[in-house]
């Protein structure tokens, strides 16, 4: 199972603290040397909504340069790619599409359907730049301000979407709502509507059913589990969206379950109660505290 480490983005992007950017590049850093190999490093949002992510460019430009080591911005609009396209080294771009139109308007300043709408030419533009992309159905399991989302509904966006086939689709919990028969059930309806596209889902533990959600995703033949180093973040536009899924939390269950992600996990931990000491928190990750096991 592969690991995709976004708490360098959305790890970061919820919390108060504002780190400097040489702290932003030493975690990714950490991160590589634990194993990971695909980061979302940085969102290229507005800096006056989201201020923690305001020096993309500049960590980008730090950022160190490994083989293997795949480097993802996360893009809204098309201004967003057009930031990630004259960034220096950004390998894939992540497009967010939210489920429900009221969210949409408020995380993107637009419905669904205009942003279904940009999706076409992010992805064709992206392509045409040697780009991966990946579409997220951010919301895909509920929203915070119009409830349950109907799988059909999720489905059709990613039906019209395919008018643009990303190489990627993520089914993202944002809220931590979900629960593994949702997972059963999305997966199904994308896989209707996309069967050639690889699958990555996006977990929060904000009701304490993400790993279970992890791990149902896995039964399910997700390809790729989102995760943050500390179980950091969360979505600032959505009320309560809180907490990750941690990536040592989940190398651990995973490794436990005799499945090879790659990360040290030991090492991830190590990592998690750094990143939360500077950014002055309690990491919600609990290996760091517990420790591996067997120790060694």
């Amino acid at each position: 199972m592969e690991i995709v480490e976004v708490g360098p983005r959305d790890g970061l992007q919820n919390e108060k603290a504002l780190l400097p950017t040489p702290v932003k590049v030493d975690y990714i850093t950490r991160a590589i040397a634990a194993g990971l190999r695909r980061i979302e490093a940085v969102a290229f949002a507005h800096p006056a909504r989201v201020p923690q992510m305001a020096d993309a460019e500049a960590v980008l430009a730090a950022v160190p340069r490994p083989a293997g080591v795949s480097y993802i911005g996360l893009v809204l609009n098309q201004r967003g790619l057009d930031r990630a396209l004259a960034s220096a080294g950004v390998h894939e771009v992540n497009y967010v599409l939210v489920a429900t139109d009221e969210f949409s308007q408020r995380n993107q300043g637009m419905s669904s359907a205009l942003s279904l709408g940009q999706w076409a030419g992010v992805a064709t533009a992206a392509r045409a730049a040697g780009l991966r992309t990946t579409l997220t159905v951010a919301a895909a399991f509920g929203c915070p301000f119009t409830g349950e989302v109907p799988a059909e509904r999720v489905r059709a966006l990613v039906e019209q979407a395919m008018a643009a086939p990303p190489d990627e689709i993520c089914l993202a919990d944002t809220i931590g709502v979900g629960v593994p028969r949702q997972v059963a059930e999305l997966v199904t309806a994308v896989r209707s509507a996309a069967p050639d596209v690889a699958l990555r889902a996006h977990f929060h533990n904000t009701r304490n059913t993400g790993y279970a959600n992890a791990l149902a995703a896995l039964e399910h033949g997700v390809s790729a589990l989102d995760a943050s180093i500390g179980g950091i973040g969360g979505c600032p536009f959505a009320p309560a969206a809180t907490g990750n899924i941690a990536t040592e939390d989940l190398s651990y269950l995973l490794g436990r379950s005799g499945v090879a992600t790659g990360v040290d996990t030991a090492g991830a931990a190590e990592t998690g109660t750094w990143i939360a000491e500077r950014l002055g928190v309690t990491a919600p990750a609990m290996l760091g505290r517990a420790g591996v096991f067997p120790p060694g």
